[in-house]
């Protein structure tokens, strides 16, 4: 099976700022991207294959058309594509919000809910996020903080510098501040309920709408676990590898690259490799690809041994 680059679906949401195009090439006409949906099969937004034999079919048209074979065994208890991965560049704070779980979401709104995975990939210096509560509430206090504008008194905030890793469960009230990058992985969810949005207007200059009511049903409001579970990098031939991140939902890998790394893609899973840094090229038994920094290139299941090759960081996503 060959590799597949992705080109992904862009969104130019208020808060985003410029550093996808204007620092990492990204091709798009947007005045503002906000994110790029680099491995992603949701109707809101579908990355699509970008040149060999498949060029121009969506990532789901490419699945239907090959089969779920190349999602691997992992990802037939999923009825969907079980996960979506995105750049989101913050220039502004995002507001704050909070996702529900799948029982939640999947009554109420159709769809998964979202557990997901943040990589910061850059941030300016003093940037920061909100990440759960700091002191316990009840659902009194929480909607009590909401009305007199005084939540982020009660969140939990923590300063942010590249390589942190935050897993945010869902539940988990929590924003991204601003002057921060960071690669998503996430559920294959768009499902999200604004609680706090600074006062701000959208496009049609109405206040942005938020979802309390939805909110006080979903958030977790006891402090969470706001430890770096990522592992002590392990050195392996050509680099080291680091263990980021695990749920049910998606396993995700980080790999620094100085030289020649060799991945074992197996039947039990497609990998997704993000390129964080760098450039180098990937090799598979049936083509290569060469790569820079916020590419995204799917691996599908049982392509046996890759190579990554070059000076990069590649975050890699598996089921």
């Amino acid at each position: 099976m060959k590799i597949e680059k992705l080109s992904p679906a862009f969104k130019d949401y208020l808060w985003g700022g410029t550093k996808l195009r204007d620092v990492y090439g990204k091709n798009c006409d947007f005045d503002i991207i906000a994110e790029s949906w680099e491995l992603s099969t949701h109707p809101a937004g579908q990355s699509v294959i970008e040149g060999g034999e498949y060029d121009g079919l969506t990532l789901g048209a490419y699945i239907e058309k090959l089969g779920r074979g190349v999602l691997g065994t992992n990802c037939a208890r999923f009825s969907d594509f079980p996960v979506l991965i995105k750049f989101i560049d913050a220039k502004q704070p995002l507001s704050v919000q909070v996702h529900p779980s799948d029982e939640y979401a999947l009554r109420v709104e159709g769809e998964y809910g979202k557990t997901e995975m943040w990589y910061v990939v850059a941030s300016d210096p003093g940037a920061s996020l909100y990440f759960g509560v700091n002191q316990e509430l009840t659902k009194e206090e929480f909607q009590k903080h909401i009305e007199d504008n005084t939540l982020t008194d009660v969140l939990y905030k923590a300063d942010v510098k590249p390589g942190d890793v935050f897993f945010i469960e869902a539940g988990t009230i929590h924003a991204i501040g601003a002057g921060i990058l960071i690669c998503e992985i996430q559920q294959n969810s768009n499902t999200t309920y604004r609680v706090y949005d600074y006062g701000r207007r959208g496009a049609d200059g109405k206040l942005r709408e938020l979802h309390v009511e939805k909110a006080i049903d979903v958030s977790t409001l006891t402090p969470s676990d706001t430890a770096d579970k990522q592992s002590a990098p392990e050195v392996i031939p050509g680099g080291t590898k680091t263990a980021l991140a695990s749920c049910e939902y998606f396993t995700t890998e980080k790999y620094e690259v100085n030289g020649t790394v060799e991945i074992d893609v197996d039947e039990t899973s497609f990998a997704s490799l993000v390129i964080t840094v760098g450039e180098g090229k990937v090799t598979g038994a049936e083509n290569e690809i060469a790569f820079k920094a916020a590419d995204s290139l799917f691996v599908p299941a049982g392509a046996g041994k890759v190579q990554i090759t070059g000076k990069c960081t590649v975050v890699k996503t598996t089921v």
